[in-house]
């Protein structure tokens, strides 16, 4: 595989990992408001990207040529497989609980 595919991929799972810990995260922190929630888990999936970007960033900077790339490699992806299963997993906890 590419750098770039591998990247991807990469984004990808990440976006699942995080959607998962936002969901519970924001079952713990018990908000009585809808846009709180989703707010607070937006929050942590940001900071889990950008802690990962710079984790990538040192893996992948003799791989890549141009550095933006790295930064913008599958965002999206990340950030729809992170509310895909954000919803998901938010909406288990609370028919569980």
């Amino acid at each position: 595989m590419t750098p770039i595919t591998q990247l991807y991929w990469i984004r990808v799972v990440l976006g699942v990992v995080s959607g998962v810990v936002s969901a519970v995260i924001a079952f713990l922190l018990n908000n009585e408001s809808n846009i709180t929630t989703l707010v607070n888990g937006f929050t942590i999936a940001l900071i889990i990207y950008l802690i990962a970007y710079y984790i990538l960033k040192a893996q992948f900077k003799d791989k890549i040529e141009k550095q933006s790339k790295i930064l913008s490699t599958a965002i999206v992806m990340y950030f729809f497989s992170w509310l895909a299963f954000f919803v998901l997993f938010y909406t288990v906890i609370i028919a569980v609980t």
